[in-house]
Parts: C-alpha cells; sequence; structure tokens
C-alpha cells in the first residue's frame, strides 16, 4: 500500500469518532489532535490531554487504536500523549500570578485528616507530571512544612518569597515564616493580608494547580481566600459519621454561598483492612459523605481508607503515595487526584465566560 493511501484528512474524519468521555465531544472539535504522521502502513497521533492527570487515558487510547485501525491497511498505530492544562482565566488577570487553577481543600470540622488529603492528593498530581503548588493556608496550625518534612524555604528573590520544593510540589506555608511554637492570634484584616500575600507574593512558576489547604471550619480565613483569590473550586473532607457530615454540609453550604463551584466531597476514613486478616471494619460508619453529596447535588469523589501509615507519614515527613506507593490507599489518593483535575477540566469547558485555555 503506499503511503497516499491514507491521508491525514481520512485520520482526523476517523478521529472525530472518539469521544472525550468526561467532556462528550469528539477529540477534533476539541483541538486535541496533533502531530498525525502516517508512512505506509503505519498511523502515529499525538492526543493534548486537558490535563496529565486525566483517569481516562487507557479509554481515549483504545477507542483511537480502534478508529484508526479500521482504515484501510493500517496495522500499527503509535499513540502519545501531550497535556495542555486549562486554566482559570481570572487568576492572572485579577492577580497576576502564573497560577492556572486554585482549588481550596475544606473540612467543616478538624481531626478529618484534611491537610493529609490536600498534602497527597498534591503530590499525587505531581506524579503524573502536573506543575503542582501546595500552599498552607492554616494559618492557626501550620502543618504541612511537618509533614512534607520541610523546615525551611530559600531566600526571597525579586522582593518575592520563593516557596520550598519536596516531592516535586512547591510548598508554601505561614510555618516558614513564624517560629515553631509562636501562635498567631489574628483575625480580619491582618489574616484577609497575610492569606492573599501568601499567594500573590510568591515565586510560584507556572503551576497548573494549586492546592490550597484551608484551616477546618466556616470562619474568616475561609471568606478571606474566597473574596480576594478566584477559587476555581473546592474539596470538602469528611468522615463518615454523622457529626462529621453536619459539618461538612456547612462547608459545602459556605462555598456556595461565597460562590465557589464545588468540585466534590470526600469521604475520609472510611474503612479500615486488618493487615493480618484483610477483613474490612467501617469504624466510623459507611457512606455518609455520598448520602450528603446526593443531597446537596454535588459530586462525590469517593473514599480513602483509614491507614496508620498515613498518619505515620505525616509525622516523619515521608507522605504515604511516595513511601508506599503500592497501597490501597496510594492508589486511592492517585485515583482521586486524577477525578479532582477532571472535573476542572469539565468546569472550564461548562463555563467559558470565567475559563479558558492559557496556552
Amino acid at each position: 500500500m503506499s503511503k497516499q493511501s491514507v491521508s491525514e484528512l481520512d485520520v482526523r474524519s476517523a478521529l472525530k469518532n472518539v469521544q472525550e468521555p468526561e467532556l462528550h465531544q469528539d477529540l477534533v472539535t476539541l483541538n486535541m489532535v496533533k502531530n498525525i504522521t502516517i508512512n505506509e502502513n503505519t498511523v502515529g497521533v499525538t492526543i493534548v490531554l486537558t490535563t496529565p492527570a486525566c483517569p481516562l487515558k487507557k479509554v481515549i487510547e483504545e477507542d483511537v487504536r480502534r478508529v484508526l485501525l479500521a482504515l484501510k491497511g493500517i496495522e500499527t498505530i503509535h499513540v502519545t500523549f501531550d497535556s495542555n492544562v486549562k486554566g482559570d482565566s481570572r487568576i492572572f488577570s485579577q492577580l497576576q500570578i502564573p497560577v492556572k487553577n486554585i482549588v481550596a481543600v475544606a473540612s467543616g470540622k478538624g481531626g478529618v485528616g484534611k491537610s493529609t488529603v490536600a498534602a497527597n492528593i498534591a503530590i499525587a498530581l505531581a506524579q503524573t507530571g502536573a506543575k503542582i503548588g501546595l500552599m498552607d493556608a492554616d494559618i492557626y496550625g501550620p502543618n504541612l512544612p511537618q509533614m512534607l518534612g520541610v523546615s525551611r524555604m530559600p531566600p526571597a528573590r525579586d522582593n518575592k518569597l520563593v516557596p520550598a520544593e519536596a516531592y516535586g510540589i512547591k510548598l508554601m506555608s505561614m510555618g516558614f515564616l513564624v517560629e515553631a511554637d509562636q501562635p498567631i492570634i489574628w483575625r480580619g484584616p491582618m489574616l484577609h493580608k497575610a492569606i492573599r500575600e501568601l499567594v500573590t507574593d510568591v515565586l510560584w512558576e507556572d503551576l497548573d494547580y494549586l492546592i490550597v489547604d484551608l484551616p477546618p471550619g466556616t470562619g474568616d480565613a475561609q471568606m478571606s481566600l474566597a473574596q480576594s483569590v478566584p477559587l476555581t473550586g473546592g474539596i470538602i473532607v469528611s468522615t463518615p459519621q454523622d457529626v462529621a457530615l453536619a459539618d461538612a454540609r456547612r462547608g459545602l453550604v459556605a462555598f456556595q454561598k461565597l460562590h465557589v463551584p464545588i468540585l466534590g466531597i470526600v469521604e475520609n476514613m472510611a474503612y479500615f483492612i486488618a493487615p493480618d486478616t484483610g477483613n474490612r471494619y467501617e469504624i466510623f460508619g459507611y457512606g455518609g459523605a455520598e448520602k450528603a453529596a446526593e443531597e446537596l447535588g454535588v459530586p462525590f469523589l469517593g473514599r480513602l481508607p483509614l491507614d496508620p501509615r498515613a498518619r505515620e507519614g505525616g509525622d516523619t515527613g515521608k507522605p504515604v503515595v511516595v513511601e508506599f506507593p503500592d497501597s490501597e490507599i496510594a492508589r486511592a489518593f492517585g485515583e482521586l487526584a486524577a477525578k479532582i483535575a477532571a472535573r476542572i477540566s469539565v468546569l472550564g469547558f461548562k463555563t467559558p465566560s470565567k475559563f479558558n485555555i492559557i496556552q
């Protein structure tokens, strides 16, 4: 067969039959098809994903191979992937910082593992190749430096704070700026100014996602962040029991009142797998977060198991997704990170007046 038997137009026509599963449009219409090559019976193509953390990459690849192998005379398909993360255009226009998306991680109460979730999803996203920043907005109890094993940040440069680096992410925390045992007693304008400066006065350097770990509750810090920084979306972390879920509902309603899009709710410590027997125990109940998400009409992002290694990793500065990458909880964090990235991509397409692709 001559290499002119199948043309680039033929390849593009075939790929119009492949839909992006989350966005429900075909790859060609979404401008996700690049670098088509044709050499006799071989076709090569690059698919530009909306996030390197795309949870359905394998599905897309299988569909691409299927439609291209159906072309007459084609026997071999080479599929490669690239990514172009969509960005919230409000962030650069309002703050002039090189950050595409800002995601707040919150909880209605303390003790539900919110900071552990924020740290591990940030690292899980970085492991996919995304450029990630993690900001510790828990002004009153900044724990992320300890959880990531970092005690100081680099010297300032160009009148800007330089974030620390750990496990492939950029980290900024008030914990770097105050002595370890010094209490911070701020409210109102001082808190608002500090939170904004932790975002705007930092050399973030072209981030796809900035994950912000909020303090627990629905107080000044949440309002200050939402009012001073365009938030692409918010995530609520809860445990399964009724008391925690009542607080989670308040957190979700607070985000809604502040006009922050809800990316979803996460049920942490949902079950425990006994290492000696493999038996599963639902220590704090089961399914409450999913029920709350359904009642409130927001996505349920999934469950995370109760695993002592997650707590140990936070104490020692060695997060569980790094130390135990093959564990069930590490896989759960990876799936959660992918769902969050996918939700942001969908949100961007649904609200073009607020979000667009940043090249």
